[in-house]
């Protein structure tokens, strides 16, 4: 290889942890000759590759950002003005630098380890005060998805609360007002018909509600812009035992009356304008806050206040056992990604600028759109809301030639038959009003000068009855962090208690926490990418076509399939997604019968909670002893249910880590039945070059992009889950109101066209620099890293599940069960113990109750691995210690993990083992100790006490 190739594919060695004489070093140890030699006793040859994919070669650094910025400035970057849920917005530098492009902010996992989470924690908790503040309802859980997705997501916790005491639904209809969003409609339409909700379209002010309703929903201010009162509405919906949802605006509720003072039972919406860029779709975090009364049936995350071992304030998520997914078949939501990068980034936003600073931005907003509507009224052209926040709908006679005269000064506004809508953001001034009153006077032929108004005549386009008169952010959080010093203090005041992939690996099993690589990430904070609205025309976008048709190629050549949908903006939103094509398929056929889905024992709680969601009816099947799918149970099952039989969910190499070796025939048996087969892409990191799910013989799978494809994981979220499809599920992927669609196609799963599509950026680069070879090379070195920790901890540790070579995949299972009897050693007393260590504990008991699943993934070395696998043996000798009598069964480092800096100094140490051994136990960890910031946390006391908000200002003052 030349200096000029080199430099070509100099980012495989970036990417990838170990060098040749690692490589070299590690086969030796697991006495292998070759990678290649690891791979054909892992993978079935029958499934392997037969020819190299086609993504093209590798590319350097610096070209991929110099060809990029190419392809960026196709974007148009217009002022756009369209508004319905998506505008622009200032993030703060402090913010921006401080967390958006900090790998100590992005690079968290979700924080199951809350005592190496507690900023993260924090932060979340602040977001859940900020949404129960604004919104003036007492619980919020820490952001879903997208404002669609939220609505949906109160639609179906509505529907199961009314109808869950009878057999049958008695209650199936849900109002759904007609001047909400379009985009939320549709996520509405899509959600409704598998879980059998009937929607009604109409006017609230004139609906008759009655016992047949469980719900309805309204927006505020509605999409035109309009505030209507509902009160009496609400009240209606509640005399008929209904209850109501209020899409609405955060940055509106600092003037207006929030939803809860109004009787609301669910606020939803997205928290994008407070400071996240537009990004064209996403990611946002979209908020949902309810009564007290849902608190036990809110989907998603709450982040919860409780004590650790020694009785001191601490953070955790909340009714942790409660998630959704484990009560898989019986869920009634799938979801298991949240957007906490983005959920962070608008706390901080609140924390920074507080209630007065958010205010200012209100009255600003607000204060402009109505000098726009006095100005456009001396124009002759009516605003059709009386009242309003940010937006005006202005009659218009000549639609299209307004768009023509607008879009030739780089302006958007929101297009309808005669109408046009004006939606005013924090970033508008008073020249970018005048802007657009020379366009209408363009139109009119008129000339006039901007209408002025008074500040203390700003709420005259608010009503006085919905004028906000409660307090909101009195918190000291959102009282103190006023200067820019301040703000970059208390931020990383909170990242030094939280451990990420900038201190050490995170080997999740099933999880894949690779380098995000910042090349990356760079391009995503550029101007040219997060500017875009979604709406915006096509021809406003062409950079991000490029970049979603050569990514959907790529994609599909890499699962060996015929097409791709980037829509789903989670791994499990994917899933269901996957499902619903699946299920349209059949319904296509005429064949809406075959309604059963077969799921393994062993597959990820998201699968069976999905296909409930997707209309299905979930089979269980068993595992062997080995950890493989059963066969004789499976084709006894598939037999059985072969007149009904809809798919299979099946998750390749296995949940356990294997490839199994019989997947070809599991294949088979379901097609020959007339299903179709469901590949959950969580384990893609061990296929990519080397097999597919299209070689495999499956019909669909969706990808983790990021698990496989580096999309960092953001501390709980973003998460993108595309779908890859063949020939005969192409029809059907999601379409979207804003698209051109074919007649097939199923309505939206997310609330833009692309998802969450700024983060595709990140997946785009990670190929392009790669290149086929390059990503072909990380998969290899996937499994050559897990086989090499597996063989290095199976001397000390039994070690689940392998395939018939002894190899394992990507990941593999250390089964801690038998300390519990030795020792009295669980799997979380092992977890915890890693935090000594500076390592945040594998993926633990699952899938196997009291294990730990270790997944390396290919960016980190060989000299990384070895300090876990140290850190791993340490422990075993800890453990042994305690069997043999020398360490007490109580008073011992494993049992008293993690330990803190405060208990190490603070005081006579009265433990039967020493300070050094507690909290320097490996000579590694001398050199850069990460610190818990506080003990074992007790979840139970956590969930007897409920605390999901920042706590009142007079616990501040008592505690003082």
């Amino acid at each position: 290889m030349n200096l000029f190739e080199q430099q070509q594919a100099e980012f495989i060695g970036r990417h990838i942890g170990p060098n040749s004489i690692e490589i070299a070093e590690m086969l030796k140890q697991i006495k292998m000759q070759s990678v290649e030699e690891l791979i054909e006793k892992t993978i079935p040859s029958s499934i392997r590759l037969k020819q190299p994919l086609q993504t093209g070669n590798s590319m350097s650094e610096y070209e991929y950002l110099t060809t990029l910025k190419t392809i960026a400035q196709k974007n148009k970057i217009y002022k756009s003005y369209i508004g319905n849920g998506y505008y622009n917005t200032i993030m703060p530098s402090v913010i921006l630098r401080n967390v958006f492009e900090n790998p100590g902010w992005y690079t968290q996992y979700t924080p199951y380890q809350a005592e190496i989470a507690q900023g993260r924690l924090e932060s979340l908790l602040n977001y859940q005060t900020m949404i129960s503040d604004l919104t003036g309802l007492p619980i919020a859980n820490a952001s879903l998805l997208d404002e669609g997705t939220a609505a949906a997501e109160g639609m179906a916790m509505l529907f199961n609360h009314k109808n869950k005491h009878t057999d049958n639904i008695v209650s199936p209809n849900f109002f759904v007002d007609e001047n909400i969003s379009e985009q939320t409609k549709e996520v509405l339409k899509t959600r409704s018909k598998p879980i059998n909700v009937e929607l009604v379209f109409g006017d609230y002010k004139t609906i008759e509600l009655d016992q047949s309703y469980f719900g309805a929903i309204v927006q505020y201010p509605n999409k035109n812009g309009q505030i209507e009162d509902y009160r009496s509405f609400i009240e209606k919906a509640h005399n008929q035992d209904a209850q109501v949802i209020m899409a609405t605006d955060l940055l509106a509720l600092c003037l207006l009356t929030p939803p809860g003072e109004l009787g609301a039972d669910i606020a939803i919406g997205n928290s994008q304008r407070f400071g996240v860029p537009m990004g064209f779709g996403g990611p946002h975090a979209a908020f949902f806050a309810t009564k007290e009364a849902f608190k036990r049936n809110l989907p998603g995350r709450i982040i919860g206040v409780s004590v650790d071992a020694n009785g001191n304030r601490c953070l955790r998520m909340a009714l942790q056992t409660r998630e959704q997914h484990i009560r898989r078949e019986k869920a009634t939501s799938n979801i298991c990604t949240a957007q906490a990068l983005l959920a962070n980034i608008a706390a901080f936003y609140a924390v920074y600028h507080g209630a007065s600073g958010l205010k200012n931005i209100a009255k600003r907003t607000s204060l402009l759109a109505n000098m726009l509507s006095n100005s456009l009224s001396k124009l002759g052209l009516k605003n059709e809301n009386a009242y309003y926040f940010d937006t005006l709908q202005i009659n218009v006679d000549e639609v299209e030639k307004l768009k023509e005269i607008a879009e030739s000064k780089g302006i958007n506004f929101g297009y309808h038959a005669n109408k046009v809508n004006i939606s005013i953001d924090e970033t508008t001034s008073l020249k970018d009003v005048q802007d657009i009153i020379a366009v209408f006077s363009n139109l009119t032929n008129k000339s006039i000068d901007i209408e002025k108004t008074n500040e203390i005549d700003l709420l005259t386009n608010i009503p006085s009855e919905l004028t906000r008169t409660s307090e909101f952010l009195t918190h000291p959080v959102f009282n103190t962090y006023r200067s820019e010093t301040q703000m970059m203090r208390y931020l990383k005041s909170l990242e030094n208690k939280d451990l990420s992939l900038n201190t050490s690996m995170i080997s999740l099993g099933s999880c894949t926490m690779k380098l995000n690589a910042a090349t990356e990430l760079i391009p995503v904070s550029w101007p040219e990418f997060g500017g875009v609205h979604p709406f915006a025309p096509a021809n406003q976008w062409e950079g991000y076509q490029q970049i979603i048709s050569e990514l959907e190629s790529w994609l599909s050549n890499i699962t060996g399939f015929k097409a791709t949908s980037l829509q789903p903006n989670s791994g499990a939103q994917g899933e269901y997604a996957g499902l619903l094509t699946i299920r349209a398929y059949h319904e296509h056929r005429n064949e809406t019968h075959r309604n059963i889905i077969l799921i393994p024992i062993s597959a990820h709680g998201t699968n069976p909670a999905s296909a409930v969601m997707a209309g299905f009816k979930v089979v269980v099947t068993k595992c062997d002893d080995h950890g493989n799918i059963d066969m004789d149970d499976l084709r006894m099952h598939a037999e059985k249910h072969k007149d009904n039989l809809g798919g299979l969910m099946i998750t390749y190499p296995s949940t356990h880590g294997v490839f199994e070796e019989n997947v070809i025939e599991i294949c088979n048996l379901i097609h020959e039945l007339g299903g179709l087969v469901y590949m959950d892409g969580a384990n893609m990191n061990a296929q990519v070059g080397l097999t597919s799910p299209g070689n495999i013989g499956a019909d669909v799978c969706h990808l983790n992009l990021h698990k496989t494809f580096a999309i960092p994981h953001g501390g709980g979220g973003p998460g993108m889950g595309p779908i890859c499809v063949n020939e005969k599920l192409a029809p059907y992927l999601p379409g979207h109101f804003s698209l051109k669609n074919s007649a097939t196609a199923i309505p939206a799963v997310s609330a833009a066209p692309y998802g969450s599509a700024s983060i595709l950026l990140i997946s785009y680069a990670y190929i392009k620099m790669l290149g086929a070879e390059g990503i072909k090379k990380s998969t290899e070195i996937a499994i050559l890293n897990a086989n090499y920790m597996k063989s290095r901890l199976e001397n000390d540790y039994s070690i689940l599940y392998t395939g018939k070579n002894g190899t394992c995949a990507h990941e593999f299972i250390v089964d801690l069960r038998p300390f519990k009897t030795s020792a009295g050693i669980e799997a979380e007393d092992v977890a915890k113990r890693l935090m000594d260590y500076n390592f945040h504990a594998p993926t633990m008991s699952f899938p196997v109750a009291g294990t730990i699943m270790i997944e390396p993934t290919e960016s980190e070395d060989k000299a990384e691995l070895d300090r876990l696998c140290d850190a791993l043996i340490e422990i075993r000798a800890e453990i042994k210690s305690i069997e043999d009598g020398i360490s007490d069964k109580i008073d011992n480092p494993l049992k008293n993990a993690p330990h803190t800096q405060f208990e190490t100094i603070e005081g006579e140490w009265n433990h039967q083992y020493s300070r050094q051994k507690a909290v320097f136990p490996i000579e590694y960890v001398k050199q850069n100790k990460f610190w818990p910031s506080v003990k074992r946390v007790n979840n139970t006391f956590g969930d007897r006490n409920l605390i999901c908000t920042c706590e009142p200002v007079s616990s501040y003052i008592n505690e003082a």
